[in-house]
C-alpha cells in the first residue's frame, strides 16, 4: 500500500493532471515543517541544491498543529510536512491542497536526559527522584506530543508524571529545555537525539515501537504551489535515494 501510495506521490509530483504547467524560470518554494525535521529536511535541501543550483527553498519550521491552523487560514506556504498524516488529510479535505498526502517516514520517540543515563533504566528513569521535570511536546498541537502522552499511558506512568510535564510548543523546543536543563529528561524524537548537538550533550532509550500507535509522517503540496516547478521537483526528489538515505541516517522508519 505505501509503495503504491508513494508511485501516486511520485507521478503527482511528477506534473500529474493536477499541477498546473510551470511558470517560466525556477521559482522559489515556500516549506513549512514539523520540528523534529529539522536536522535531515536542512541536510535535504542542501542536497536538492546541488542539484539544482537555480533553485530557492527556504524552510520554516515549528507544530505541524500551529501550522495546519495557519494554512486553514491562508499561510503562504508551497509545501507542508507534518509530524503526522492527519493534519495533511485535513487540509486535502478542506480542498486546500494538490492531490493526497504522500506518506513519507514513520517517527520514533526517546527518553532523552542530559544529567541521567535513561539507557540503563528505561522509562522507570522517569521514577529516579532527581527527575523533577520533564519535557514533552504540547499535545494539543503537536503529533509528538500525543505520542509522548500514550507512551506514558502505556507505562502506567502518565499520574505520576504528569505534574512535572513541562510543555514546548513544540518538540524542537520540548529538545532545548531538556538540552538546557530546564528539564531533567525529555520524551523528544529520535531524529533530535541523533543530531550532532544532543548526541554530544546527552543520552537516550529509544522507546519501542509498540508502546504507542505508529507516527505516520506525510507532507502534501499545497494549493500555493500550483504551477510552481521548484515545489514538484522537491516534492520528485523526497521519493529518491538521498531522502531514504538521510531519514535512515535520523531514525526514521520507512
Amino acid at each position: 500500500m505505501l509503495r503504491f501510495l508513494s508511485l501516486f506521490c511520485l507521478l503527482l509530483a511528477a506534473g500529474g493532471p493536477a499541477l498546473a504547467a510551470p511558470a517560466p524560470g525556477p521559482p522559489a518554494v515556500t516549506i513549512a515543517a514539523a520540528a523534529d525535521l529539522q536536522y535531515v529536511l536542512d541536510s535535504l535541501v542542501t542536497i536538492f541544491k546541488s542539484q539544482h543550483p537555480a533553485a530557492q527553498v527556504s524552510v520554516v519550521y515549528g507544530s505541524s498543529g500551529k501550522f495546519y491552523e495557519q494554512l486553514s487560514h491562508g499561510a503562504p506556504f508551497d509545501v507542508f510536512f507534518s509530524a503526522d498524516s492527519d493534519y495533511p488529510r485535513r487540509l486535502q479535505a478542506q480542498g486546500l491542497t494538490l492531490g493526497a498526502p504522500c506518506p513519507y517516514a514513520l517517527g520514533r520517540l526517546v527518553l532523552w536526559s542530559k544529567k541521567l543515563d535513561p539507557a540503563a533504566k528505561g522509562m522507570n528513569t522517569l521514577l529516579d527522584p532527581r527527575v523533577r521535570h520533564v519535557a514533552i511536546a504540547n499535545p494539543a498541537h503537536a503529533p509528538y506530543g500525543r505520542k509522548a502522552e500514550e507512551i506514558l499511558r502505556h507505562y502506567q506512568l502518565y499520574d505520576r508524571v504528569q505534574p512535572r510535564l513541562v510543555l514546548g510548543e513544540n518538540i524542537g523546543q520540548a529538545a532545548q529545555y531538556a538540552a538546557t536543563g530546564a528539564a531533567d529528561v525529555g520524551i523528544l524524537a529520535y531524529s533530535l537525539a541523533l543530531s550532532p548537538e544532543l548526541r554530544r550533550a546527552g543520552r537516550f532509550y529509544l522507546v519501542p515501537a509498540t508502546a504507542h500507535t505508529p507516527l505516520r509522517q506525510s507532507f502534501v503540496l499545497l494549493k500555493q504551489a500550483q504551477g510552481n516547478a521548484t515545489a514538484a521537483a522537491f516534492a520528485a526528489f523526497m521519493g529518491g535515494p538521498a531522502t531514504r538515505q538521510a531519514l535512515r541516517k535520523y531514525g526514521f522508519g520507512l
